[in-house]
Order: structure tokens, then sequence, then C-alpha cells
């Protein structure tokens, strides 16, 4: 098991990370049991949205160790819109590091986290209805349980309202 150097490690990463963000909309972290995703281990995040005129980007957020044995990691997104009954799939992929082995996003020590944009593009979304929206995840890797992946979360920035043109 991990010692308190190691657990610190994560607790200053993390205020070193978002001391310097702008303020989120939303934003919520799920550590990982033992640090071992298991298939069956679907993190689940519910963001309430009302202002329907507003742009908001939206990120998943991964902390993993520097041991994490692959490049990248698959996603099985399920997302629920305000009124719907059953969850929306999309598979995505989040890359973790270059072609060179060097790891993406931000580090300390034996701790890296990246941010991945969740629309295309990184293009600001507009949320159609106002309400409850769900949004659960699922590893959709190879192998089960995935090794060294510490959280999974997810961030909803709110970037204003766009300016209407009467014509």
């Amino acid at each position: 098991m991990f010692r308190l150097p190691f657990i610190l490690s994560i607790s200053v990463l993390t205020l070193m990370l978002f001391s310097c963000m702008p303020s989120p909309y939303f934003q919520k972290e799920i550590s990982i049991p033992e640090y071992q995703w298991q298939y069956s281990f679907q993190p689940e995040f519910k963001v309430e949205i009302k202002d329907t005129n507003a742009h908001y980007n939206i990120y998943f957020i991964l902390r993993h160790t520097d041991a994490y044995p692959y490049s990248n990691i698959w996603l099985w997104a399920y997302i629920k819109e305000p009124g719907d009954t059953t969850f929306k799939r999309s598979r995505i992929e989040i890359p973790l590091a270059e072609q060179s082995g060097r790891w993406l996003g931000r580090g300390m020590g034996e701790i890296w986290e990246q941010r991945m944009p969740m629309t295309r593009n990184d293009a600001p979304m507009v949320f159609k209805k106002s309400g409850l929206y769900q949004i659960r995840l699922e590893q959709n890797m190879r192998i089960n349980p995935l090794p060294d992946i510490l959280q999974i979360g997810l961030r909803v920035e709110k970037t204003g309202t766009p300016i209407l043109v009467k014509r």
C-alpha cells in the first residue's frame, strides 16, 4: 500500500493545480478503490444545469501514477439528460502520453493529471434542457482491473452567455 508521503503529494498536487484555474461551475473527483479500476466500478456525476443560454466547457479529469502501463485510456461515457429514462453511450479515448512516452498533462513526482475536453475540438457546449444531467464513466480497456488509476473526475466551466445580435 502507499504511504503517507504519497497521499500528501496527491493533496499538494491537487491544491497546486486548481489554485491557478478559474472556479468551476461543477467539479468532482472520485477515488478509484485500491487504485485498480474494475469494469464494475462506474463513477457517476450529477450536474444541475439552470442556464440553457450559457456556454460550458466540460472536461474529464484523470489522475494516474507514472507506473500506469498504457499511453491512453478508453472510457464508456453514459449520459442521461433531464427527462430521459435511459443513458446514451459514447466511447471516448483520453491520450495520456506522447509517442515518445512523455506523459501529457501536469505531474508532480509519480502522480500525473490529465484534463481532457469532453467535446470535440474543445468547443463550448450549450445544454438544450435545464435540469439534472447524469454522467457515468466506465473504463473500457482490455485489462480488468486497470492498474495505477487514482481518480476520475468531471469539471464543468461556465464560460458565459453568447451575445445575441438582433437583425
